[in-house]
């Protein structure tokens, strides 16, 4: 479930923020499952943005915003997020923990 959370926010970011909702332009997915992990990249075609300057939607003037709540679920489900330099690419990653089930996730 974390995982498909973390990925929805990534695509719809992609989709709404990078590409503006250019229909024409696409959003590429790449995913690597192991027993022990599950890494994902999402690459939008738009020109990127700095996720450092995005306002933490947990701050006391920012509660009732929209802006900045994608990232703060991606962070907050996958082990870690990394962004390319230009912010256009964004790569999930989440680690189980032991005794997790090694299924892939649904």
């Amino acid at each position: 479930m974390d995982v498909r959370i973390a990925l929805e926010e990534a695509v719809v970011n992609a989709i709404k923020h990078g590409h503006r909702e250019d229909p024409a332009k696409r959003v590429h997915v790449k995913y690597h499952v192991t027993q022990h992990l599950v890494l994902v990249e999402v690459q939008d075609e738009g020109s990127g943005f700095q996720p450092a300057l995005v306002d933490d939607p947990t701050s006391a003037g920012n509660v009732g915003k929209e802006s900045g709540r994608g990232l703060f679920l991606m962070r907050h489900y996958m082990t870690w997020v990394r962004f390319s330099e230009n912010g256009a690419c964004v790569t999930l990653c989440k680690h189980r923990a032991y005794g997790e089930a090694s299924s892939p996730p649904g």
